[in-house]
């Protein structure tokens, strides 16, 4: 019994999808997809040179332009800030009396310890405060 080429092509593209599940590595998606479409080449009556071309020439051009979104994608910076990031720069109302040594604030719905940013400075009860960085579970203000 012959298998066609098509059949092969597909049984490659099931093999490279294998690692891309195990290592999460999109290069081996990326030649699955060429293998596919070799296999399309393949199952429309084109020769074995133009099956590995389509293969090749697919592969590679998905790995260069998956791979330059993915960098465009890793530098830039997320719009949306979450968590303590998300905090940064929000107002709070002073709860307890706020110095270098500590106090409270109402900070997004939730009391927090807090601190000032400058030793000599204090805040009194119901003061607007200004969180400037979120330090562990202490906010400190200005």
């Amino acid at each position: 019994m012959d298998i066609d080429a098509w059949v092969w092509w597909l049984i490659g593209a099931v093999a490279l999808g294998i690692p891309l599940v195990v290592t999460a590595m999109p290069e081996f998606g990326m030649f699955a997809v060429g293998a596919v479409a070799a296999a399309v080449v393949a199952a429309l009556g084109g020769g074995v040179v133009l099956q590995v071309l389509v293969f090749v020439i697919l592969s590679v051009a998905l790995i260069a332009v998956v791979r330059r979104i993915a960098n465009r994608h890793r530098l830039q910076r997320p719009e949306l800030a979450t968590g303590v990031d998300a905090l940064k720069g929000k107002q709070a109302v002073v709860l307890e009396r706020v110095d270098s040594g500590g106090g409270r604030i109402k900070l997004a719905g939730e009391i927090w310890s807090a601190r000032s940013l400058d030793g000599t400075q204090s805040y009194e009860v119901g003061q607007e405060v200004d969180v400037v960085e979120i330090d562990g579970a202490t906010a400190v203000v200005i």
